[in-house]
């Protein structure tokens, strides 16, 4: 469980990073480019966006092997797990 944990924070974290790059402030909520302006090192700023993006699905997809031995159990957090790859928001 651990390791699912790391493998979705650090994912969430990329496509944050990235939404902070490409999406609006209507549509998240919260002021987009901040990470830019300060010249703060991110996931896209270090790989690319389609790189992050790649990088975050390999970690959900991590994630996601982790749970096999849970089985069925396992959908809401594997469902959780893709959700955050998934988001625009």
């Amino acid at each position: 469980m651990s390791r699912y944990s790391q493998n979705i924070g650090l994912a969430f974290q990329i496509i944050d990073d990235i939404l902070d790059i490409t999406s609006t402030q209507e549509k998240l909520g919260k002021s987009v480019g901040k990470d830019l302006k300060a010249q703060k090192v991110t996931y896209p700023s270090l790989w690319g966006i389609e790189d992050s993006r790649q990088k975050a699905n390999q970690l959900i997809e991590e994630a996601c092997a982790e749970l096999k031995p849970y089985g069925e159990k396992a959908q809401p957090l594997m469902a959780l797990a893709h959700f955050i790859t998934s988001r625009d928001r």
